[in-house]
């Protein structure tokens, strides 16, 4: 690994400081285990607004004006969340991975008793860091050493064709989510693990090259509709994986195809009600006709937008382009400098976000399938982080309310698992934690208003 290259990124109390470097992007680490609050954070700060690097048309990031997304001060590792993580820790395999087991054989819940496989792996592992675990730090640093040298060495096995990492068929990911599932966690696990393997060049530039190969075979896969819903029960929530995977490697510095992940947030988008969030059509099917999958696919898909144009609207309100009680419409945002196009979309994203929000007050509509099963606990994920990305007050009342219901739903032994199709203990658990620690990670790069560049482009002229 070049270190010329190195830039760690994006910061707030939850991940430490803001470094910045010449050319790439790289996620900061989460604080060591049990250092919790503000005097975690290196640089000081809760905000990742000091960013100064930018995304050009290839995807790469240089200099410019992209920004991360603010975070607001992160919770503790309350006691029955350290359970989960001590359960995730001894349902490790001795060769690093972790099974989610077979469609077939749902009934089995014991970890050590199915075999591994790179997605459930990719799942638990970056729970864990999450949590404040990296691969040379933190109480559980050798499980996440080993996890990377799995996961790593599963990707470098993979044939470069075709859209698959693993051999191995019939998981419960893979029936239920998508059977490219593997790749997407994989890509996600790999630009987490990215910065944190700075200690180890070598390890490094493996993961550095297995994270670029996922990212080949998600980008080749993607469906002429922009998503990826080739077989799988809910394959909406792959095609969200696959989205959030594209957005982390952009996050890691890493070189993403901006038309494949443009089409992509349209297929999320598509089929949509902007007023109420309701979900038809063909995004409907894709989602095994639950709604909530769909919702929290789309309102994950959507948050960079919706995000955007609220830090825009806000900063032309500052400046006086716009009334006070300016809403966000393509009006307004045509007004404030972008394009027609531009403004039409990020306002349909904006408003099919609001109303994705609103329906999380709705108790049918979080219900999913009827029952808890790990589909509906990587939707509370979503959730999680999308809101986390737009902020506001809405993030401290979903978040306490995350917080009371897997307190509430937890088996003894520390563990979740599903009542319905995906069932693992491993998956659920990685997907609840995942979900109650939203807060300690940056999810997307945004990109500085029109008033912004146009500022910084009269300076430098």
């Amino acid at each position: 690994m070049n270190p010329n290259k190195t830039t760690l990124l994006l910061a707030g109390a939850a991940i430490a400081g803001l470094v910045l470097s010449a050319c790439v992007s790289r996620t900061q680490p989460p604080p060591p285990d049990g250092c919790q609050g503000s005097g975690c954070s290196a640089g000081g700060s809760n905000s990742a607004g000091g960013a100064n690097t930018d995304n050009d048309s290839s995807g790469t990031t240089g200099a410019g004006t992209t920004i991360g997304h603010e975070l607001p001060e992160p919770g503790p590792i309350d006691p029955f969340m350290d359970k989960a993580i001590e359960y995730l820790v001894a349902a490790q395999h001795e060769n690093g991975g972790w099974g989610g087991g077979s469609h077939s054989h749902q009934d089995v819940r014991d970890p050590h008793a199915v075999q591994v496989d790179p997605g459930s792996t990719s799942f638990a592992a970056m729970a864990l860091i999450r949590a404040g675990h990296t691969p040379f730090s933190g109480k559980y640093k050798e499980a996440v050493l080993k996890a990377t040298k799995y996961v790593v060495g599963a990707v470098e096995e993979a044939a470069e064709e075709g859209p698959r990492i693993t051999n191995l068929q019939g998981t419960q990911l893979q029936s239920k989510l998508g059977q490219i599932i593997d790749t997407s966690m994989a890509s996600q696990f790999l630009a987490r693990a990215l910065p944190l393997t700075e200690p180890d060049p070598t390890l490094q530039n493996r993961v550095e090259a297995a994270l670029d190969k996922c990212i080949r075979k998600i980008e080749s896969s993607q469906g002429e509709d922009g998503g990826w819903t080739t077989q799988g029960w809910a394959p909406v929530l792959q095609s969200s994986m696959n989205n959030q995977a594209l957005e982390l490697a952009q996050v890691a510095g890493r070189k993403v195809d901006e038309t494949v992940l443009r089409r992509s947030r349209e297929y999320q988008r598509r089929d949509v009600d902007v007023n109420t969030g309701n979900v038809g059509g063909a995004k409907a099917s894709d989602a095994a006709g639950v709604s909530f999958y769909a919702g929290a696919a789309t309102q994950r898909a959507t948050a960079k937008d919706a995000s955007e144009v609220e830090r825009a609207l806000e900063q032309a309100k500052e400046k006086g382009i716009v009334a006070p009680s300016a809403k966000v419409d393509a009006d307004t945002l045509t007004k404030i400098g972008y394009s027609a196009d531009q403004a039409r979309d990020k306002a349909e994203a904006w408003q099919q976000n609001e109303a994705l929000q609103r329906r999380l007050d709705d108790q049918n509509y979080l219900s999913g399938f009827g029952n808890n099963g790990g589909e509906e606990f990587i939707s509370y994920m979503m959730s999680s982080e999308s809101i986390v990305i737009t902020g506001g007050d809405t993030w401290t009342k979903w978040n306490q309310k995350m917080h009371t219901m897997f307190e509430k739903i937890q088996n003894a032994d520390g563990s979740w698992s599903g009542h319905h199709c995906i069932t693992s203990p491993v998956i659920c658990t990685a997907a609840a934690l995942l979900c109650l620690t939203a807060d300690r990670d940056v999810h997307v790069l945004l990109e500085s208003s029109p008033l912004v560049k146009a500022d910084k482009n009269a300076k430098e002229s």
